[in-house]
């Protein structure tokens, strides 16, 4: 129904920035909220931010609050996902997600409906 695909990632230094896109190849109420979730080796998937693209509601982690900022363009369909600041503890696979409802940070990631291919995002030290 919905596919969300992730160009982006890469490798940058600590301190830097990096900027990730997901595009969903439609909207629906299960798309009503789309974001990002990361995991990095031996760990469990993590929240990292959300949008909803009706209206101008934003959650972020505690962890990136303040250095990661999520936007989006309707028109296209797109999420974006600003990375300022990073430091070597950032490095994951970061997985686009959609979803109708939200409370992400409490959500487990099975309970999402949809999921991008995930994009390596390396912060070296």
């Amino acid at each position: 129904q919905v596919q969300l695909v992730e160009p982006g990632g890469g490798l940058v230094q600590a301190g830097g920035s990096l900027r990730l896109s997901c595009v969903a190849s439609r909207r629906t109420f299960n798309t009503a909220l789309m974001g990002w979730f990361r995991q990095a080796p031996g760990k469990e998937r993590e929240f990292v931010a959300v949008i909803r693209w009706n209206g101008a509601y934003t959650e972020y982690a505690g962890a990136v609050k303040g250095r990661f900022t999520i936007s989006g363009d309707s028109a296209k369909n797109t999420v974006y996902l600003q990375m300022n600041s990073l430091k070597p503890e950032d490095t994951a696979v970061y997985y686009c997600a959609a979803d109708r409802w939200g409370d992400w940070g409490r959500r487990k990631p099975d309970e999402l409906a949809y999921w991008g291919q995930g994009t390596q995002v390396t912060v070296s030290s």
